[in-house]
């Protein structure tokens, strides 16, 4: 999901959304993608 600059990732069982800043087409830096992962409880590669 997509609002304006901002990225919002909806995890399919958790509650709540991580939002992440830039455009859609920016690249996710590899520490904010981390860091995302972490928050979401996701495993893996």
């Amino acid at each position: 999901v997509t609002k304006g600059s901002h990225r919002q990732f909806k995890h399919a069982v958790k509650p709540g959304r991580i939002t992440v800043a830039g455009k859609p087409s920016d690249e996710i830096a590899t520490g904010t993608w981390h860091s995302i992962r972490k928050q979401a409880g996701w495993t893996g590669d």
